[in-house]
């Protein structure tokens, strides 16, 4: 790719951007959300075109128009965000719009058997005939990466494919793609985990504000000059310290005996004013189901859930809203944003009473003030708060979300992998957020499935597994080795 440029309307996405790939190579790409990252991979997968530049494959020129036309060529993508259709199974996401057949009539049998054979390359088991919707985020992302790979690519793109993947599945992928790269094929790996890249890549490339900043074999580029190279200044410090909670602060929220079979069974704990707890197991551990059961975003079998000492009827979110419980989803584009909206309407949308005049009528000038407030605190990239969510960068669109719910009169936070998908300067500034709310008297609760950020952004840590609490760690006790022990039920 040799002088990418695409301008969006009032935004200069790529500004000559040149990036070379090699068979059997892993080249990382990294940078802030919004650096172009995305962009500039949607440009070689076909999603949009360049304004300038040239792709050349084998050295060859050639014009990428269409997702078909990158297929066949060789090239596949798998997205940072899902890219399935919810209402197939696995077997026929995998194989959509390359289904094996003469004319109308699928051979199901030579489906079945394409998706059994790469689903054993990967090493995974996956429930072939469930809806894909119906399954868990990191089965979700499986799927993508078995539908690319079941159509032999020279050319893989993977944007953050380990967000939703336990440390098992990511050394099964790891496996995977040195086989592929063994047999020459070239992969660019976007990935915001610094400590994936030198066990993964050959060499590494900074995007920042559209152009490429700098290029380096990954052996001479340590972690904290890419970090600087991406964010263009130093990060003292990746976890802030956490404010201390004094030992006679009240219980802001208590769940009792919280129970939703199978997944949930039996869970209490309480958190107090000012307190950060995280919830750390495996997944399909249970930890989101508990989260969801908290906000009313599932309705529990059994069990009560207490604000401030008042019990919380939810039946819907709307109840959970109501009672200042924030819930900001792990998967955000599904659950957290409505994508066809704008910045302004999406940060505004759960709280329009707030924007009624005298006639019940929205002050449209009074939603643009409020939401022009978080673009400025949250450092929101977006050329205006009617820019189209859809369009935003995954952090971006993350900040969107937590816009929304700062707006309101939120007491209690459940963040569900808050950072999925994020940058190291992104993330910095969602844990001083964290922070901050916390020192205003908030109870957090925090899923995360990365361990690091579990034991650096919690006062308290709970271990789930089958869908109750397994054991629990203050600050001072918990270690890496015995949270994943108690997680996985061996000895500490």
């Amino acid at each position: 790719m040799r002088d990418i440029g695409k301008t969006f309307p009032g935004v200069r996405a790529l500004d000559g951007v040149t990036l070379d790939l090699y068979a059997g190579e892993v080249h990382a790409l990294v940078g802030e959300n919004g650096a172009g990252k995305s962009t500039l991979m949607k440009i070689l997968a076909g999603a949009q075109p360049a304004d300038s530049g040239e792709i050349l494959i084998d050295g060859k020129p050639v014009i990428i128009d269409s997702p078909r036309k990158a297929e066949d060529l060789g090239i596949g993508m798998i997205y940072q965000e899902f890219n399935l259709v919810p209402a197939l199974n696995a077997i026929d996401n995998i194989v959509l719009g390359n289904e094996p057949g003469r004319g109308p009539f699928i051979n199901e049998r030579e489906a079945r058997d394409r998706a059994t054979k790469v689903f054993a390359e990967l090493g995974i088991t996956i429930p072939l005939n469930v809806e894909a919707g119906k399954l868990s985020v990191a089965q979700q992302q499986m799927i993508e990466i078995a539908k690319v790979l079941s159509r032999r690519a020279r050319i893989v793109v993977m944007d953050e494919p380990t967000a939703a993947l336990t440390e098992r599945e990511i050394e099964r992928l790891f496996v995977l793609i040195k086989v592929l790269t063994s047999r020459g094929v070239g992969i660019v790996y976007i990935s915001h985990r610094m400590e994936e890249l030198p066990r993964i890549a050959q060499r590494v490339t900074v995007i920042r504000d559209g152009r490429a900043i700098e290029t380096r074999k990954t052996s001479d580029f340590p972690p904290d000059e890419i970090i600087r190279a991406m964010v263009g200044r130093r990060l003292e410090s990746h976890f802030p310290d956490l404010p201390a909670v004094p030992q006679s602060a009240p219980p802001l929220l208590q769940v009792r005996n919280l129970t939703r079979p199978p997944a949930v069974n039996g869970v209490s704990f309480e958190v107090r004013r000012g307190e950060i707890v995280g919830l750390a197991g495996l997944v399909g551990a249970g930890r989101t189901e508990v989260v969801r059961a908290i906000a009313g975003a599932d309705v529990p079998q059994s069990g009560e859930v207490l604000i401030d000492g008042k019990r919380l009827h939810a039946g819907a979110p709307i109840d959970g809203i109501r009672s200042g419980v924030a819930f900001i989803t792990e998967d955000r584009k599904a659950q957290g944003l409505v994508l066809g909206m704008s910045v302004r309407e999406n940060v505004t949308l759960a709280h329009l009473s707030q924007f009624e005049n005298r006639e019940r009528l929205i002050d449209r000038g009074k939603e643009e003030a409020a939401t022009e407030q978080y673009i400025d605190e949250l450092r929101i990239r977006t050329p205006s708060t009617e820019q189209l969510v859809r369009n935003l960068s995954g952090g971006n669109q993350q900040k969107v979300v937590l816009a929304k719910w700062l707006l309101g009169d939120a007491k209690v936070f459940l963040f569900d992998e808050p950072t999925r998908g994020i940058d190291v300067g992104a993330k910095a500034e969602i844990y001083n957020l964290m922070v901050k709310l916390a020192q205003n008297g908030a109870a957090i609760v925090m899923v995360s499935s990365e361990l690091p950020e579990v034991l650096g952004m919690s006062h308290r840590i709970l271990v789930i597994s089958g869908g109750r609490i397994v054991r629990e760690f203050t600050r001072a006790e918990a270690t890496p080795d015995a949270v994943i022990a108690a997680a996985t039920g061996a000895a500490a």
